[in-house]
Formats: C-alpha cells, sequence, structure tokens
C-alpha cells in the first residue's frame, strides 16, 4: 500500500480553500503537522495546519514560490515542537492534473535533506494540488529517495493522486529523475 495523508472534513475545506479560492492568481502554500505510522502501508495523520500567509514569501506568482526565512523556521520549529512530520502543500492554478513542476523539483533538492536533518529524520511529505486534483510524493526512508503517495484520505475517503509525479532523487547526478 501507498502512504496517504489522513485529514479531518474540516481540515480538508480549510486547505482548499486557502489553496484554490484565493483572488490573488499565484501559487498558494499550506503546511500540515502530521505524525507518521508506517503500519498498513503508511498513513501521515495530520493535527495542525499552517496557511502561510502573503507575507510568508520572498517571492510568489502564478509559477513560482520561494518562502522566507522566517516562513521555513517557523512551520519546521512547530513541526519540531510537536514531534511530527512536516508536509507542504501547495496549488497550481492550471486547472489541469497537477505534477510537480521542475522548480518544485529543485526546490526539494535543498529543502527536502535541510527539513530531514531538522527533524531528526522523520519523514517529509509534498503535494500539489488544482482544480483538476492532486500529486504527492513523499521521502520516508531517506531524504535522497521520494516515492508516490497514494493520495489524501478525508474522512475515510481517497482523494486518489494523479501519479503524474513518479520520480526519484538521482544521488549520483544530485537531481530527480524519471524512473
Amino acid at each position: 500500500m501507498t502512504p496517504r495523508l489522513c485529514i479531518s472534513q474540516a481540515q480538508a475545506g480549510g486547505i482548499r480553500s486557502h489553496l484554490l479560492e484565493s483572488a490573488r492568481g499565484t501559487e498558494e502554500v499550506a503546511f500540515v503537522f502530521a505524525t507518521w505510522d508506517a503500519l498498513k502501508g503508511g498513513r501521515f495523520r495530520a493535527v495542525d495546519w499552517y496557511a502561510v500567509p502573503p507575507g510568508g514569501f520572498l517571492f510568489c506568482s502564478a509559477w513560482h514560490f520561494e518562502l522566507s526565512d522566517e516562513t521555513r523556521g517557523l512551520v519546521i520549529k512547530r513541526a519540531h515542537d510537536l514531534g511530527v512530520s512536516l508536509i507542504e502543500v501547495h496549488s497550481h492554478i492550471d486547472p489541469e492534473p497537477p505534477a510537480f513542476s521542475p522548480s518544485d523539483l529543485y526546490g526539494f533538492e535543498e529543502f527536502v535533506p535541510h527539513v530531514w536533518w531538522r527533524l531528526r529524520g522523520r519523514p517529509y511529505a509534498a503535494f500539489v494540488m488544482s482544480a483538476g486534483g492532486l500529486d504527492g510524493l513523499a521521502w520516508i526512508g531517506e531524504p535522497g529517495i521520494a516515492e508516490r503517495m497514494a493520495g489524501i484520505e478525508v474522512a475515510g475517503r481517497l482523494h486518489p493522486a494523479s501519479l503524474r509525479s513518479s520520480l526519484k532523487w538521482a544521488p549520483d547526478t544530485g537531481r530527480f529523475s524519471h524512473e
């Protein structure tokens, strides 16, 4: 079984509203703080979430974002204080079924190992959402190997990932590569 994120109806509604109903015309970002249970294929269980406000970015456009150092520090510290994993969820404004962009993948190359180190080896995951669906990757066993997420389970119902982002980190090249 492939890992999934389990969240409540209220959490799902809040995250979806923040990501997909913004009038700013830019990518939006939220972070989920979740416990990790490796049994039954792996489940992240949301305990809280944080909507990144417009002032939480160094740069934000319709196609790319960069978080401020303060925002990165805030979400990592919150996950550390809670003793949980960190899960990024961001939007793409294109209505098609999403996949992580080259810009997203480049950001993971730096951010995932940093978070992995700061959170003492806790798994990290990321989702991208659009009006056309979602896709997700998780770094469970080590920060250099990404695996597909099954999707987001809301109140027992799975919203499956598109599986368009089937990528692995290639340590020999220092880049993500297609399987």
